[in-house]
């Protein structure tokens, strides 16, 4: 399995869309096997995860625009995470519940998709 988590700073960079690089770990068993940061370039952020064998997205605030496309990706997508990137992936992998999911929510100030 390979996990996705926008970064910047060695943090989750808090708006998806404006991400430059990824933190990719690579999951064997429920532990890190191989961990990596990975610039976005000129490439689209879909189009990217797929090229990296992406199967989970952890990120901050994410448009339901981008939402649907992981969808149909068939992307698993865990949002509405802050953090440090090694204890979002330590929390990910012990099973805690991560991250605010209301798809019904409004977007809150200051918050992508205003």
């Amino acid at each position: 399995m390979r996990v996705a988590i926008p970064t910047k700073n060695n943090r989750i960079d808090p708006q998806y869309s404006r991400a430059a690089e990824f933190t990719i770990y690579e999951i064997e068993i429920e532990l890190v096997k191989k961990k990596e940061i990975v610039p976005l370039g000129k490439t689209a952020i879909a189009d990217f995860l797929t090229e990296q064998d992406i199967n989970a997205v952890i990120c901050g605030n994410i448009r339901s625009s981008a939402r649907n496309i992981l969808r149909a990706k068939r992307i698993e997508l865990t949002y509405g995470v802050l953090g440090e990137v090694d204890d979002v992936m330590i929390r990910y992998l012990s099973g805690e519940r991560l991250g605010d999911i209301d798809e019904n929510a409004y977007w809150k100030a200051g918050r992508e998709g205003e």
